[in-house]
């Protein structure tokens, strides 16, 4: 054992004195832990010994602390109190209960499935910390191989053979446009319809995978995208829709609640689809919080998943 954890007294002996410091009668204190009151009586000397120092002064009244004695008491009061707490605080760890995660996200995700998962996780791991982070869906698949983060929503483009992950939601984009726009009274439009629309689309590097879908679906309509800014996060690319000076890209579940000052319309014909999955590293084991939150999230996949093929 390390010297600096060698020490000349038990945790008993300390239990023993705590006992009869706040008694202050041995016969009581004996009575109260259940042991004789020479044994009770030979740890208390034994304590004493070992700090070579008095701690209580016996008379035919009773016992009192002595200056020694009180230090003591209030030195291990905490320390009996914060071992008490020890194997809740264990327990609850290893259930999940307690902890800390680090997740990110997109837009897309806090604009449909991760609202939810919150609220359902918090009301049942109230004690659970999360940090949140919105992140390009490249740089959170980097930040998961790297171990910096604990799981995050994000859109795959390509195989991530070191990450597990979850389908959360896979919808084909429809376009969110400024309500003045001449076509926005119409109920459905193809992209040949927004020719002339300038689009508010993201930079490549952030998703490409998305990105090139949109090219091609812009490529199979017979249409040159013309790609007026190219912004993130997601919230700007909005802002600048609002503002009118553009169209963007947005799934139906994405599309529950707009601004006034916008409007949704599905595509029929060709369209780029989102997936967003939630995915996280395949070793080590995820930690007890984590895999509470994965539960919650694995839930919220097979309602989404479920309505979707009911429709």
């Amino acid at each position: 054992m390390p010297r600096e954890y060698q020490f000349p007294f038990e945790l008993r002996h300390l239990v023993y004195f705590r006992e009869v410091a706040q008694l202050l009668h041995f016969r009581k204190a004996a009575e109260s832990l259940a042991v004789a009151q020479p044994a009770l009586s030979r740890a208390i000397a034994q304590l004493e010994s070992a700090l070579d120092a008095d701690l209580l002064n016996r008379t035919r009244r009773g016992v009192e602390l002595t200056p020694a004695g009180r230090l003591l008491l209030d030195r291990i009061e905490p320390l009996l109190r914060n071992l008490r707490e020890i194997p809740g605080e264990v327990r609850a760890l290893s259930s999940g209960e307690v902890g800390h995660i680090r997740i990110a996200f997109t837009g897309l995700a806090m604009a449909t499935v991760l609202p939810g998962i919150l609220r359902e996780f918090s009301a049942r791991y109230p004690a659970v910390r999360i940090e949140l982070n919105e992140s390009p869906s490249s740089a959170q698949v980097q930040a998961l191989a790297a171990g910096t983060l604990a799981c995050g929503f994000f859109h795959p483009d390509a195989a991530t053979p070191r990450l597990q992950t979850r389908l959360l939601l896979r919808e084909h984009n429809g376009v969110l446009l400024p309500r003045q726009h001449p076509l926005a009274s119409r109920s459905h439009l193809q992209l040949r319809d927004l020719a002339d629309t300038p689009f508010v689309l993201f930079p490549r590097t952030h998703n490409p995978g998305f990105y090139d879908r949109v090219l091609a679906a812009f490529h199979r309509a017979g249409v040159t995208p013309r790609i007026a800014e190219e912004v993130w996060p997601r919230t700007n690319a909005v802002g600048l829709v609002r503002a009118g000076l553009g169209a963007t890209f947005m799934t139906p579940s994405e599309a529950q609640h707009l601004p006034p000052e916008v409007i949704f319309r599905p595509l029929e014909g060709p369209s780029p689809e989102s997936r967003l999955v939630i995915g996280w590293p395949k070793s080590p084991a995820p930690s007890p919080a984590l895999a509470a939150f994965l539960a919650v999230a694995e839930k919220a996949a097979r309602a989404v998943n479920g309505a979707a093929a009911s429709r």
